[in-house]
């Protein structure tokens, strides 16, 4: 990883030059700041007027773990493209798309089936989403973690069209399909940008979740990778941020 993409703006901007970004941002712990509870977790209004003056000069879509429907109101951009559920759930002003068939309906059974198990721990939050299900234990005490983890493997031995995938202090089960954040950027990318190929549009990713890991692999060898984390670590990403207030400069930048 080359450091902080602000310091090494010049030279973002110079394999920029002659090229149009195609923008695709995480929300939770990128655009807006990790919040206890997922409702708590707001967009800043600067940094959703940068989205709309970026989405005023091309496609800009938010991937994102949460539902879509969910991440779209919290965005409030209805000329964004929205990617719910690590990407299984797309829509936008030109586009609609849901990958694999009857999903709902497994999600709420596996979303009811954790409420009965998860139930009395305190500080457990299960999120049902139509094509996942979160179960976030970030107000969890630390002793009951592995009683929450065994909860999850439970259901998710239960139901092997599921997989288990973990994130920032949340375990959660989706589809076990191949499709995740980077197959539905590289999906995005061609169905928003047909000139992609050409060379003349490059891929920008910024996202601060382990989920994010598949964006920046998908597109490593063609376009930018940027992780949002305060201390370093292990990564596909290119170039770094601290937090939500460095990526929003960064856009900043990008807006220019």
């Amino acid at each position: 990883m080359r450091g902080s993409a602000l310091e090494h703006w010049d030279e973002i901007e110079r394999r920029l030059d002659g090229r149009r970004p195609a923008v695709f941002l995480d929300y939770d712990g990128t655009l807006a700041p990790i919040a206890p509870r997922p409702e708590l977790a707001k967009l800043p209004e600067p940094t959703r007027a940068v989205l709309r003056r970026l989405a005023g000069r091309g496609p800009v879509a938010v991937l994102s773990g949460r539902g879509r429907e969910d991440v779209a109101a919290l965005v409030g951009l209805g000329e964004l493209t929205y990617a719910g559920s690590h990407g299984f759930d797309i829509a936008g002003p030109t586009l609609r798309r849901e990958v694999g068939e009857g999903i709902p309906e497994r999600m709420a059974e596996a979303s009811e089936r954790l409420r009965r198990k998860l139930d009395g721990i305190p500080g457990v939050l299960v999120e049902p989403k139509r094509f996942s299900v979160a179960v976030h234990f970030r107000l969890a005490a630390p002793a009951d973690l592995p009683r929450i983890e065994s909860a999850v493997d439970a259901v998710h031995a239960e139901r092997q069209d599921l997989r288990k995938v973990h994130g920032k202090k949340v375990f959660e089960l989706r589809p076990n399909l191949d499709w995740d954040k980077g197959s539905a950027l590289l999906w995005l990318l061609e169905m928003l940008h047909a000139e992609a190929a050409d060379g003349r549009v490059i891929p920008l990713y910024i996202g601060d979740d382990l989920t994010d890991e598949d964006a920046f692999r998908a597109i490593a060898d063609r376009g930018i990778g940027v992780l949002v984390a305060a201390t370093p670590r292990e990564t596909a990403a290119a170039y770094s941020l601290r937090d939500p207030e460095e990526v929003r400069a960064f856009l900043e930048h990008l807006a220019k």
